[in-house]
């Protein structure tokens, strides 16, 4: 289902040296992914004998009494399409190897062996176990079977899923063999672990495999023993824990008593596509690998995973204040640097009283502030127009007024009537040519004022109207600093927020929020806003969904249209699909404005700087995008 699989980590009720109890465990949980629809279940390290049975690893009995034990799981699990990843002690040319053993449908798909054996502090493993590093190319015969062996094997459902898989220890290395399996493919990564418990060691233990996902730009499974191991030393919690590409999507409870099973969707595809724009992937070596094929994987029937309809707003609140000082501090920073080395002292700005060109003020009061510059060298112009309403005009006042800086009120309406008379165009006629001289002539205005000051103009655009080509190309499109061209919509809302903690503006910016978007062009009816931009192109948090899935990893129309219905509940699927409709046609559509943006700083992961980020010709062709969705 557009390249999601679902995966599980397991932690089973562990008895010691007990492989006829564990497989029961085992088993239960088996099933119960199998009936959920999962692709891949992941285990625990040494999952049938339990990690702590220390010497008894070297008793025959033991060793025969688990792969006893695997057998029955093999004939159990004949019917069962889910991929289980197991922990095997391993009898090779007569040494012993701390293995995962892969199965699928009652047979075994290959073996792979711990590459770091740790042996410091309570870790004793190389007491009973070899590193299997160095073992390629091999194949091992168990329960009647000739088995790919080795650290050289990847997985593959041949669509989307590649899968690797190491060993506890082997992530906490310093060169982790995750990451040559990701090299050569692999998106999915494994991580069969007993790892015990000390003060602190959970968060580490989280971070590393968030951090490690990322860094492999894949997905991450990892299973940890848990309380039914040892206590003679030390204490297993049973951690487990699903990654995504440098997020945590899930992570269980640990010290739990019972067996569990945590389930995440992960997109695969998304991560496929996003390897294709990141060099930094396509740049490193490839060594040999072995490719096991496996057999078809349970189908997801219905999508559980929580999609953010908002991707470019923290999804963390306490993460909130850090941010946006980090995204403030991008704006005032650029400014200083394109203010100090052009020389120029006054910064000219055209403002609203609308969400854009508030944030631009405030950050470039920042800026000003930061470099003990005189406020009143911020040269704040209000250009009433047409639709120009009282409600915006004594915001957009108040708050010059407050932050105290230099404040001009320039009437627009005259000099549009004059052009209205040179064109021979109708003031009756509420055409875009009758919008486009109004913002045109406000861009004359701040681009003269900022020549007989010695000014700067700062634009106030931001990256959604870029995305969608809301401006008048040479009108509010131009400016001689783009300080909002990196920030969407629904972040520039976020950003303003933050700035409420200056109680001298807190019922400015209030209502600055709850004020309509609108380039107020129109004549306005009874002081009231007649022209709301989102009715016009449609809400901006779709196409901000939108245009992040779109450039962040490449995805097709149709998984857009599909992640957008799972994540937004307060639009009807028909709508959704309306607006991306209008998105498509206009991102494509626009690209012309888009090829002749002013300088302005990426703030994110997104830009669509034609110098950097997002280089498309102005006349490509929107048809095979429209028709992808219609399939």
């Amino acid at each position: 289902m557009h390249g999601f699989y679902r995966v599980a980590s397991a932690v089973n009720q562990t008895a010691v040296a007990n492989p006829q109890k564990n497989t029961l465990s085992i088993l239960s949980l088996l099933n119960q992914a199998y009936h959920q629809n999962v692709s891949v279940v992941l285990f625990p390290e040494l999952t049938l004998t339990g990690y702590t049975a220390s010497d008894i690893f070297f008793n025959q009995t033991l060793l025969e009494n688990q792969n006893t034990a695997l057998k029955s799981i093999l004939k159990v699990s004949e019917n069962i399409s889910t991929i289980a990843i197991l922990g095997l002690v391993l009898l090779y040319e007569n040494r012993l190897y701390n293995t995962a053993i892969v199965i699928q449908n009652g047979k075994i798909l290959g073996v792979v062996p711990k590459s770091y054996i740790p042996n410091k502090k309570e870790f004793y493993e190389k007491r009973h176990f070899i590193s299997g590093r160095n073992i390629r190319n091999r194949t091992t015969y168990l329960l009647g079977q000739t088995i790919p062996f080795g650290v050289d094997l990847l997985f593959c459902d041949n669509q989307e899923m590649t899968f690797g898989i190491e060993i506890c220890e082997d992530l906490w290395a310093i060169t982790p063999p995750s990451n040559q399996m990701s090299i050569n493919g692999a998106n999915l990564i494994f991580n069969l672990s007993a790892s015990n418990e000390l003060i602190g060691k959970a968060e580490y233990r989280e971070e590393l495999v968030r951090t490690q996902s990322a860094r492999c730009m894949g997905a991450y499974v990892y299973a940890s023993s848990g309380v039914g191991e040892s206590t003679t030393d030390t204490v297993f919690g049973g951690h487990s824990i699903i990654a995504e590409y440098g997020s945590t999507l899930v992570q269980n409870q640990r010290f739990d008593m019972n067996s569990n099973l945590i389930i995440a969707d992960i997109d695969l595809e998304r991560m496929n596509w996003q390897r294709l724009s990141e060099s930094s992937y396509s740049d490193e070596i490839i060594t040999e690998f072995r490719p096991i094929n496996v057999k078809s994987l349970v189908q997801i029937k219905e999508l559980k995973r929580f999609i953010n309809p908002h991707p470019f707003v923290p999804s963390i609140y306490q993460e909130k204040e850090h941010r946006c000082k980090e995204i403030v501090n991008i704006q005032a920073y650029a400014l200083i640097k394109r203010m100090s080395h052009a020389g120029i002292k006054k910064a000219v700005i055209g403002i609203s009283g609308g969400l854009d060109s508030t944030l631009a003020l405030l950050s470039t009061h920042k800026a000003f502030q930061l470099m003990n510059w005189d406020s009143k060298d911020i040269i704040a112009i209000t250009m009433p127009g047409f639709g120009t309403t009282s409600r915006t005009k004594s915001n957009a006042i108040e708050l010059c007024e407050k932050l105290n800086i230099t404040l001009r009120t320039i009437d627009i309406t005259k000099l549009a009537l004059t052009e209205f008379e040179a064109i021979g165009h109708h003031i009756d006629d509420h055409s875009v040519t009758y919008e486009n001289v109004q913002a045109r002539a406000r861009t004359s205005i701040l681009m003269n004022t900022a020549n007989r000051e010695g000014g700067l103009v700062i634009g106030t655009g931001d990256l959604s109207e870029i995305a969608l080509g809301w401006s008048t190309y040479n009108g509010d499109h131009m400016s001689m600093y783009a300080l909002n061209s990196g920030i969407p919509k629904t972040l520039i809302k976020y950003v303003i927020e933050y700035f409420k903690s200056n109680s001298n503006i807190t019922h400015i910016i209030d209502d600055i929020l709850d004020t309509p978007i609108s380039p107020e062009l129109l004549p306005h009816k009874d002081d009231e806003i007649v022209q709301e931009t989102e009715s016009i192109v449609g809400p901006y948090e779709l196409h901000d969904f939108f245009l992040y899935h779109f450039i962040k990893y490449g995805a097709k129309p149709s998984k857009i249209l599909f992640l957008a219905n799972h994540a937004f509940e307060n639009y009807s699927k028909e709508e959704i699909k309306k607006w991306l409709k209008k998105f498509l046609w206009r991102f494509f559509s626009q690209q012309f404005k888009r090829s002749c943006i002013p300088d302005g700083p990426k703030v994110g992961s997104i830009s669509l700087s034609p110098r950097a980020d997002w280089r498309m010709p102005s006349d490509a062709d929107v048809k095979i995008w429209m028709e992808e969705l219609e399939k």
